[in-house]
């Protein structure tokens, strides 16, 4: 046991042994900050004011929309600062609280994919049943215990971590207070936090991944026996666009909490947070808007309304 004074701040220092690079970091994550905000607004405005997306799929694609702009604000305004600040530190209790709700957000989006994936599999699979299927009482509690499944497990692995002693250590090579590099400075066992942390990437990671895929063999095998061409059109549309957006983030998560963890942290990893952490949040709307005819026709519908108010 040594004198070790008590931690109440922490320095982020990740990617900072690369100071030509902080000018262009900050410009890149605000211009992608800005996309965030601006895209995934825009969608979820859209949804509420046209009435033909009022379905299941468009309220869990608001859900979606709404945590990507919660995601990105819990560490993308913190991380801008950082980059041009020359001291970059942030307090125990900021620290604790960021890494609460950037857990607990990635955590919900896990679970929140998988649910889409059912939802798109009940509409291509069981067309005449979908609405009995994918009620309003049933997508609204799926799209609750979600967000209930994803802030508890970031509960119990916040409070787990942050009780720990860390003997002073309080530099944390990384961007943000991720978990993973916060446990690299503890000096105890930290035994049960990386079981439960594997238990967790399991159920929130490896289960949801499988439903997705399992929901996606029999969501192709229905639409290869479309007869219309349109219609299998459609189906892949919507289906590819939400494919692509379960790729970006668990591909990204994946390799970030399932790999052999290392002592140090390496720029590599960091790049990968930057991925999933800022990127697949921008491309949400842009896949969602770009892939969907639906979307496309609302938001001409609303700038048409628009227009021909301000003609008048």
């Amino acid at each position: 046991m040594g004198n070790y004074s008590a931690v109440t701040e922490f320095f982020l220092v990740g990617l900072s042994q690369y100071p030509e690079l902080q000018l262009f970091l900050f410009v890149l994550c605000l211009i992608m900050y800005l996309i965030i905000l601006l895209g995934n607004s825009l969608l979820i405005i859209i949804s509420v004011l046209d009435s033909r997306l009022h379905t299941p799929m468009y309220f869990f694609l608001g859900n979606l929309s709404f945590l990507d702009i919660c995601y990105t604000s819990s560490s993308i305004p913190q991380m801008l600062i950082m980059f041009m600040s020359e001291r970059k530190s942030i307090s125990f209790l900021g620290c604790a609280l960021q890494m609460f709700i950037s857990l607990g957000l990635g955590s919900t989006e896990c679970v929140l994919l998988a649910v889409m994936a059912y939802d798109r599999y009940a509409a291509i699979c069981n067309p005449l049943r979908y609405p009995i299927i994918m009620n309003k009482v049933l997508y609204v509690h799926m799209a609750v215990w979600s967000w209930v499944v994803g802030c508890l497990n970031s509960l119990v692995q916040t409070v787990f971590a942050m009780v720990l002693p860390f003997c002073g250590h309080n530099v944390i090579d990384h961007l943000t207070c991720e978990i993973l590099a916060l446990l690299k400075l503890v000096c105890s066992d930290i035994t049960m936090n990386v079981l439960i942390m594997t238990v967790a990437s399991v159920v929130l990671l490896m289960i949801p991944l499988l439903l997705i895929s399992v929901s996606y063999i029999f969501i192709l095998s229905s639409i290869l026996r479309i007869n219309s061409s349109e219609g299998r059109k459609k189906a892949f549309s919507t289906c590819s666009a939400h494919l692509t957006v379960v790729i970006l983030f668990y591909g990204s998560a994946l390799f970030m909490y399932m790999k052999p963890k290392s002592k140090h942290t390496k720029a590599s990893d960091e790049i990968i947070v930057l991925s999933y952490g800022v990127v697949t949040p921008m491309l949400n709307p842009i896949i969602y808007s770009l892939r969907n005819k639906e979307v496309k026709e609302a938001v001409k519908k609303i700038l048409s309304k628009y227009l021909n108010l301000h003609k008048i």
